[in-house]
């Protein structure tokens, strides 16, 4: 039987023994949780090296030594930690901490452990520990089950949890919704309003209670949309309100997306923000083609620009010409009505005409394809493919660098990964 205890940890002593693959796990969980961690070990893993560089542990490069944690000169440890590779030097650290009465988690034997380290998870405001009678690998399957009901909102985490104020500015990523981040899903699932763009994962949608307000403020290319004005006003109206608003988006709202527009509309009200990263389609959609947008002895510069307007148009603040003398590669987002412009301005400010060029359309969801050229014919292959927004558009040798190596179209690993997710590429 188990007594199962939450440790408030803060700036209390942790001994760790050991510095492998165990301790790189537990040791940044203690951290986090603010405790003083000594780490003994001849030598530590990389990661736990870092955050003895940083300050943020102490590391003593030895092996463990007798009245490590119950000598007359040992440190008052709450907790010990023996993750040793050897069994005998791990019995020795729990033999030491039972006599000292302090709780030990042994990493090799959980039966001479007198204490078991949950598996453990955050989501919804909610700490979830599971100990599954010291199975680690079914106590880590029930968190997980946990965790994803409450960040997916099948777990209601809305009843009785702290509540949220204000607004938060959620990236909701380039379409799948399996790629928004997991703090974006958790703050989804704990919404009264969401203001969604029509860019945005809306398969989530149907996730959320009832009685959660959707408002679509979709911004159709050359079609309806909602002023950003009233956009604003609706999301310090409903904060102000005492709602948490969820402003859902595709991409990442800072990246194109009017998040600060947005986050200064909300400070000038008074009204609290928080801002989630979402994941960018100027990244997401050439990495779902296969086309890597930097590359070792290719590109060593990237750039992403948008083209709401023509390179010619008095309004563009993009220096074209700086970006046809760069040669790297070149990601441009809001282009496709443009491409053509944008094709001729490039060699015309020096980019040569063969340079490949791609235009990714629907990155990661189910209607995604590619179209594939140079600046010369790039526009009038997308206009014969019948492509539309949303696409993006990648200009550079990397292009021809995934068709190179074979990552771009056929006979590869990646292609039939997204096969089988049922997306065709072309």
């Amino acid at each position: 039987m188990t007594y199962l205890l939450g440790l408030r940890m803060m700036d209390r002593k942790v001994l760790v023994v050991g510095g492998g693959r165990v301790a790189q796990r537990r040791v940044p969980v203690l951290v986090d949780a603010g405790a003083r961690v000594t780490l003994v070990a001849p030598a530590a893993a990389a990661a736990l090296e870092d955050l003895a560089a940083a300050g943020h542990i102490t590391w003593e490069r030895r092996p463990f030594a007798p009245g490590e944690v119950a000598g007359p000169d040992a440190p008052a440890y709450w907790l010990v930690h023996a993750a040793t590779d050897d069994p005998q030097v791990n019995a020795a650290v729990a033999e030491e901490a039972e006599g000292a009465r302090v709780w030990c988690v042994r990493a090799d034997d959980r039966h001479a452990s007198s204490a078991w380290t949950p598996a453990s998870g955050s989501a919804g405001g909610v700490t979830v520990g599971v100990v599954a009678s010291g199975d680690p690998r079914r106590a880590a399957g029930l968190r997980d089950a946990i965790t994803d009901g409450l960040a997916d909102g099948t777990l209601d985490a809305r009843r009785g949890r702290e509540r949220h104020r204000g607004v938060a500015l959620v990236g909701g990523g380039p379409g799948d919704p399996g790629l928004i981040t997991v703090r974006g899903q958790q703050l989804l699932s704990q919404a009264d309003v969401v203001v969604v763009d029509r860019l945005a994962p809306t398969t989530l949608l149907d996730r959320l209670p009832t009685d959660v307000e959707v408002i679509d403020a979709s911004k159709i290319p050359y079609g309806r949309s909602m002023a950003q004005e009233a956009i604003n006003d609706i999301l310090v109206d409903r904060a102000l309100k005492g709602l948490f608003v969820v402003r859902l988006k595709g991409g990442d709202s800072f990246l194109f997306g009017r998040g600060g527009e947005e986050a200064a509309a909300c400070a000038a009200a008074g009204v609290p923000v928080i801002a989630v990263p979402g994941v960018t389609s100027a990244l997401a959609a050439p990495a779902s083609a296969g086309i890597p947008a930097t590359h070792r002895g290719v590109s060593q510069d990237l750039h992403v620009v948008s083209a709401h307007v023509a390179p010619d148009d008095e309004r563009s603040t993009v220096d074209w010409e700086g970006l046809a003398r760069a040669g790297g590669t070149l990601v441009v987002l809001m282009g496709v009505q443009r491409l053509e412009a944008i094709a001729e301005a490039l060699v015309r400010y020096g980019r040569s005409a063969d340079t490949p060029a791609a235009v990714v359309q629907e990155a990661t969801l189910p209607g995604q394809r590619t179209v594939t050229g140079t600046l010369t014919d790039i526009a009038d292959s997308a206009r014969s493919a019948r492509v539309r927004p949303p696409a993006v558009v990648i200009i550079g040798e990397v292009v021809k660098t995934a068709r190179d190596l074979d990552i771009l179209h056929t006979g590869t690993q990646f292609e039939t990964r997204r096969l089988a997710t049922g997306r065709d590429l072309q």
